[in-house]
């Protein structure tokens, strides 16, 4: 491996968590007409699967999917006439089937959705004439599959604004789709000439809660529309005002619900849920077996699929000095001992449940961990017994949001107790950079008291710019702020520019907001202590708003500031060869041993102290990342590379 060290040595830790994602149940009747059970369950190492539940012993057949990119089975629909299961896998955007009365074809590739348009499909519904019919992100595009002779129709995009579309087929031939997220609207679409319409309601303002836009399918199998202007039915491309709506076909017939209700029975009255999902532990190997008869008694059913593999998605190490982390959906907390060698899935943390997207120590001993989504906060003292809940005594205790605005918490930094100029004490906080809900601009700068739960909230720090990276400075008393341009998912950029801002924690103001003269500032993605008064930014788009948002596709640069004078010291675009940034880019520059080091997805590189001049240490070979940057404990470098915990030694 390149190096411009030799003698690096690289130490494989162990995958430390093996859980499942996106996992739906799908109950129907079996080839012989029996009760069937299937699910579908999403991984990173060995891509998404279906298993085939044998309801008597809970033994599964598992079908992994043809290709490791099909890793999130994001849209899938279980036939109700046929029992064929469909799935579209992201990221690949792949039709995926698995049919139970020819388990030996195992889950069939049936080909590409609509391309680069729809990596991401959203939801799956099926026509009376048996055709199925797929919307997707982020094209907000609509694709038909013929089952009977496998071709594909693709429609495109329904919508030039919104990017996701969510499909129902009513038992009158009725076709429509709603569009989410900017302005949720219903678009109809008659099947056979493809002619589409923009009809009914919208949302025009997502943070007006009193306008919304709810589309399902009745009882009575036709599709309707509840909305803050009136109850409508879907009539081909029209819609008809009612005054009466029926209750929602149970199953995956509401737009506005990501998962089965789950209360479906199957042909012998059982019902099967998650003893262990969601509302549990987020494990899914235990289901709860209950019947619509009473002459039969609940029980429980242990399932036996295997795993393989959980990406890791940030890594701290923790007051203990043990390094913790968190996967990627699920979020599971995963805790590594490097003086025992111990590796533990510790479970659940916060009922989010997507993952942690960073981590802070107070002084007392405790940890704080800000999860997707809606930034939740979990408080967890190490040194007490581990049980997730909401309760006073749970430990990790999910306390909650901070505010109705931040999603995706990408910053944290702890702020000791300060003196304001009247003598007041303000208290150890913790502070949060947030980006903002789908579909809005503008995320939050948010703190919290954890000793009294007093917490403050602030918003457009920068007019539609979203708090991203943090950084305290304890010689100054101020925090660093960098802004990201990035608005939530689902919108397109409108900041020109990211900025700087030095907030003053003590007064909860800000004193400065500006570029430091920086020219064409991007998003600051990482921040960087480099001495007294001294501070390394990166500037840069991260990928996925330069691949879903409109940014630039930019090289990333490295700046060196002087906060006092507000001056640049030095700037510098990262060379080409060091290939490109990882998604979790907050965390690419951070301090080492004897320098601020910095990472693409594959180089770890070191900056020159005073300058912003790189010197490559490491390059990964091809397949292998820096996707987690963990911490450095003397002169080893914990990262995460896809469902792996690895370290990285330096020579003396």
């Amino acid at each position: 491996m390149a190096s411009s060290l030799s003698h690096i040595t690289v130490s494989e830790i162990g995958i430390p968590v093996k859980a499942v994602n996106w996992v739906r149940l799908h109950p129907g009747r079996g080839p012989d007409g029996s009760a069937s059970l299937l699910a579908s369950m999403g991984q990173n190492n060995g891509g998404l699967f279906v298993i085939d539940i044998d309801l008597r012993t809970g033994h599964c057949r598992q079908f992994n999917a043809p290709a490791k990119e099909q890793q999130y089975p994001t849209g899938s629909f279980r036939s109700p006439a046929t029992g064929i299961l469909y799935i579209g896998a992201h990221t690949d955007g792949h039709l995926l089937r698995y049919d139970p009365s020819h388990p030996e074809r195992g889950l069939e590739d049936l080909g590409v959705i609509d391309g680069d348009q729809a990596i991401f499909p959203t939801g799956i519904t099926e026509a009376p004439d048996g055709g199925i019919w797929i919307g997707a992100y982020p094209g907000c595009t609509f694709t038909r599959f013929d089952p009977a002779t496998g071709e594909f129709r693709r429609l495109g995009s329904l919508d030039p604004e919104d990017k996701y579309l969510y499909p129902l087929a009513g038992t009158d031939g009725s076709l429509a789709a709603l569009t989410k997220v900017v302005h949720p609207h219903l678009v109809t679409v008659n099947p056979a000439t493809g002619e589409f319409r923009a009809v009914g309601p919208r949302v025009t303002n997502p943070e007006d809660k009193a306008q919304s836009v709810q589309f399902f399918k009745g009882l009575d199998g036709r599709l309707y529309l509840d909305t803050h202007e009136g109850k409508f039915r879907v009539n081909g491309l029209d819609l008809e005002p009612v005054t009466y709506l029926p209750p929602a076909m149970p199953g995956m017939h509401a737009t506005y619900k990501h998962a089965y209700q789950e209360v479906l029975p199957m042909p012998d009255g059982l019902i099967a849920a998650w003893e262990d999902g969601d509302e549990g532990a987020g494990i899914f190997k235990t289901l709860r077996l209950t019947s619509t008869s009473p002459n039969v008694a609940p029980h429980m059913l242990n399932l036996d699929w295997q795993g393989g593999g959980s990406n890791i998605f940030m890594l701290h190490l923790g007051p203990d000095g043990c390094i913790y982390g968190s996967s990627f959906l699920p979020e599971h907390l995963l805790r590594y001992n490097p003086q025992s060698g111990e590796l533990v899935n510790l479970g659940r943390c916060s009922l989010s449940l997507g993952e942690a997207y960073t981590m802070g120590n107070f002084s007392d001993g405790t940890m704080a961990i800000a999860s997707y989504s809606h930034s939740r906060i979990s408080l967890y003292d190490p040194r007490k017994p581990y049980r997730f809940g909401t309760e006073a005594d749970a430990n990790p205790r999910d306390i909650g949001r901070l505010d109705e605005i931040g999603i995706r918490p990408a910053g944290m930094a702890i702020v000791p107790p300060l003196t304001k100029v009247d003598g007041t004490v303000v208290p150890e906080k913790m502070w949060i950079a947030s980006l903002p809900d789908y579909g809005l601009w503008g995320g939050t700068l948010a703190w919290l008291d954890p000793k009294t739960g007093e917490h403050g909230s602030h918003r457009h720090l920068v007019q539609d710019c979203s708090p991203f990276s943090l950084l305290w400075l304890p010689e100054l008393q101020l925090l660093l702020v960098g802004l990201s341009t990035e608005g939530g998912t689902g919108t397109q950029i409108k900041a020109k520019h990211g900025a700087f801002v030095l907030w003053d924690p003590a007064e909860d103001a800000p004193v400065y907001i500006g570029a430091f003269g920086l020219e064409d500032l991007p998003s600051i993605q990482a921040l960087s202590p480099a001495g007294p008064g001294r501070v390394y930014a990166q500037l840069s788009h991260s990928r996925f708003a330069a691949n879903t948002m409109g940014a630039r596709h930019i090289r990333p640069r490295i700046a060196l500031l002087d906060i006092p004078t507000r001056q640049v010291v030095s700037e510098v675009s990262l060379p080409e060869d060091y290939g490109i940034m990882s998604d979790q880019a907050q965390f690419c520059i951070f301090p080492g041993p004897d320098a601020v080091y910095g990472r693409t997805e594959q180089v770890l590189y070191r900056l020159k102290p005073g300058t912003c001049e790189t010197e490559l240490v490491h390059r990964l070979p091809d397949g292998e990342g820096f996707e987690a940057t963990g911490p450095w404990i003397g002169r080893t470098f914990y990262y995460g590379s896809r469902w792996h915990l690895r370290s990285l030694t330096l020579p003396d």
